[in-house]
């Protein structure tokens, strides 16, 4: 039944590798822009905050297949925006990266903003009278705790990033869902089999990853 992963025909370590990296660059690239975006939703800066609350509001409702075409065809194809890739294959991938963070850190946002909402105000309020500045209360007392009080929420966000990643095929990145794809189309015997290899392989990637943060999350919550 899986005689097709001895015919060398396929690499599916070379596939689920793609996958890895397509969830590590863009997991970092959504806790950073997620960060940002959260700072401007709290923002006393109207401005920010409206570019923040509509930036979240309008891209985490849309889907993500059609955040990624639109990466694609339009800042790859139109614009010809290439972030570096010097051919089909790389320019791919880093906008399927861009168009990930774009979409995953609205997640991170939300999830943060939760954390955020936990910290005590009396905290903040003391901070400010003492002298320290906007930023100097988010980034030295809020974010720290809110981080903390977020973890497990965010393991989930990671977890479905790491399965968001097979929409990454619909611009043409060869990731595990486009190796999984052509496997059905010429394994039609062995369909069961190739669905079996596929499940188990994300499991590994997702299961681990729950089970680690989740344990991180105990270790690290805020004690009230």
């Amino acid at each position: 039944m899986f005689d097709f992963l001895d015919s060398g025909q396929y690499d599916l370590l070379g596939a689920f590798w793609v996958t890895v990296q397509l969830t590590l660059y863009s997991a970092v690239g959504s806790l950073i822009w997620g960060t940002l975006l959260a700072g401007m939703r709290v923002s006393p800066v109207p401005l920010m905050r409206a570019f923040g609350t509509a930036y979240v509001n309008l891209v985490r409702n849309t889907p993500l297949t059609l955040v990624l075409v639109a990466c694609s065809l339009g800042l790859g194809q139109t614009l010809q925006i290439t972030l570096g890739g010097q051919d089909f294959k790389s320019i791919g991938f880093r906008l399927a990266v861009l168009g990930l963070v774009a979409y995953t850190g609205t997640f991170v946002c939300e999830s943060l903003r939760s954390g955020i909402n936990t910290v005590p105000v009396g905290q903040a309020e003391a901070a400010r009278a003492m002298g320290l500045s906007f930023f100097q209360v988010l980034t030295l007392i809020v974010l720290p705790q809110a981080f903390r009080s977020v973890v497990a929420p965010l393991a989930n966000v990671l977890i479905a990033l790491t399965k968001n990643t097979t929409v990454a095929s619909a611009i043409g990145v060869a990731e595990a869902s486009a190796l999984m794809k052509t496997m059905l189309e010429n394994e039609t015997s062995a369909l069961f089999a190739v669905f079996a290899v596929f499940a188990f392989g994300f499991i590994v990637l997702t299961l681990p990853t729950g089970l680690i943060l989740g344990w991180v999350s105990k270790r690290v919550a805020v004690k009230r």
